[in-house]
């Protein structure tokens, strides 16, 4: 009798077994010429070539399924275990939704803008994002990372800001650097966990395999199989985006954000963000989107106050 094992790395066990290994229970049916045993993070199969082969791959369907759509319920597991080879393909086909966020929710985007963002993001290496708060610029482009990331097309996500004070002293926060930077970087953190389980996301952050960090912790890197984003990037100087921009390295995917309506710089100090969308509006490889707020996702208020905001700011 062969033996096969089959390390589940990429996936809570626990997710795939079912409460009180129920899963493995259903897999025991579909496959009952096999001994299957389900212990820690492996999966052990006894039979003849043939069917652990055949089990090893619906095995590997069922994790990426569980990995896409973070959720595995019985009629899944049955539509996999049963599933030809035109049904798996029909399966694997792109739809709108970008990633399957925690608990199943379906993440997407909402305004032609946005589904704007996502063509152009996959036509160019480099994308600028601007727009008024609340526009889901920030977080479309995090569920692009998150998508990139699970299609194996990058190996890591890096998300960045620069550490500019808005009205509040930094200094003065109480805690260590990361302690006063990590409420800086909230809204990032925020998205991730909407699209990552809670385990899984502090996995890949203590792993390296998603770093956020401030900008000024970019300098003299380069940027490899990475898919990065610069937020609030309207805070940037000259020096900052020209030195970010260059971090690019192979198989890289960069977005740039930011509200060219909210700088926090000193008065006289240029946007490194409004220099660039001057100087880089005609290089081939780089897509420029203006979001609006028409593209407003939050309450129904916040368009309002963007548009009262914006008059007045036009006298």
């Amino acid at each position: 009798m062969n033996e096969r094992i089959i390390e589940l790395l990429e996936i809570n066990p626990m997710d795939l077994y079912g409460a009180e290994n129920s899963n493995v229970t259903i897999l025991k049916t579909y496959f009952p010429k096999l001994k299957i045993i389900a212990r820690g993070n492996k999966l052990k199969a006894y039979g003849s070539p043939e069917i652990l082969d055949e089990f090893e791959k619906r095995i590997s369907m069922l994790v990426k399924y569980l990995n896409k759509y973070n959720k595995l319920d019985e009629n899944s597991i049955e539509r996999i275990l049963t599933s030809t080879g035109k049904e798996q393909k029909n399966m694997q086909l792109r739809s709108e939704v970008l990633v399957h966020g925690v608990g199943g929710n379906q993440i997407k985007p909402q305004t032609e803008n946005q589904r704007l963002m996502v063509k152009l993001m996959e036509k160019n290496d480099m994308l600028f994002a601007t727009g008024p708060a609340g526009t889901g610029k920030t977080y479309t482009a995090v569920a692009l990372a998150v998508r990139a990331l699970k299609e194996k097309t990058v190996r890591r996500i890096i998300l960045t800001r620069p550490a500019v004070e808005s009205g509040e002293n930094l200094g003065f926060l109480p805690g260590d650097l990361k302690e006063k930077l990590d409420p800086y970087m909230q809204p990032l953190y925020d998205a991730l966990r909407d699209m990552i389980p809670f385990e899984k996301l502090d996995s890949y952050i203590e792993k390296g395999v998603i770093q956020i960090a401030p900008l000024a912790f970019m300098r003299g890197r380069t940027l490899d199989n990475a898919f990065v984003i610069l937020d609030e990037a309207q805070n940037t100087t000259h020096a900052q985006m020209k030195m970010f921009l260059t971090r690019m390295g192979k198989n890289a995917k960069f977005i740039i954000t930011g509200d060219p309506g909210q700088i926090d710089l000193p008065r006289k100090q240029v946007s490194g963000l409004k220099e660039a969308l001057l100087s880089l509006k005609d290089v081939k490889g780089i897509g420029m989107l203006f979001l609006d707020d028409k593209d407003v996702v939050r309450h129904k208020l916040v368009k309002e106050i963007i548009k009262a905001y914006k008059s007045i700011e036009s006298e």
